[in-house]
């Protein structure tokens, strides 16, 4: 089903697609065992800042032999990063199966290609960020953590999660 916009409450866990993305990447959620076991806390499937959640993986699939293979390749991450560092609409473009590496080089190319129309600077021109960096990665991961949680209001633990710690 839809994410409500307007119901934090009804995100995170609780809800099967958001679910699925914050689900640990070595973990499968499709299984309904460990989806009962994540929502229920129990033993062996605590949800904490050790692991990372799949949304951060080309097609939200980690490879068990190579973890690093794909990460932070996700669509909704490459998404979230555009939209806030670039623009709203300059994250619809994403098709999920780029390297991302690029987003804020291709938006430049492509304000300079719009001539005569006026266009007010983004945010990556404003902070004057020229590349994807580590920092501004982390940045982007942790608002898309939130944005997917059921939580209300930013604070740095959600639950077993530590924000700071990720």
């Amino acid at each position: 089903s839809l994410v409500d916009p307007n119901d934090k409450h009804s995100r995170g866990f609780a809800h099967d697609v958001c679910g699925k993305l914050l689900c640990p990447a070595e973990l499968d959620w499709d299984n309904p065992e460990v989806r009962a076991g994540i929502r229920n806390r129990s033993d062996g499937y605590i949800v904490t800042d050790l692991s990372f959640p799949a949304y951060l993986y080309d097609k939200y699939t980690a490879n068990p032999d190579d973890l690093e293979e794909g990460l932070f390749k996700g669509k909704i991450l490459i998404q979230g990063y555009k939209a806030v560092f670039t623009s709203p609409s300059s994250a619809k473009d994403v098709d999920g199966d780029g390297d991302g590496t690029d987003v804020i080089s291709n938006n430049r190319r492509a304000r300079k290609s719009l001539s005569g129309i006026k266009v007010k600077k983004h945010v990556a021109q404003i902070i004057q960020l020229e590349k994807v960096t580590p920092r501004s990665i982390a940045y982007i991961v942790c608002q898309v953590r939130f944005a997917l949680s059921s939580v209300t209001s930013w604070r740095s633990m959600d639950g077993d999660f530590n924000y700071e710690q990720f």
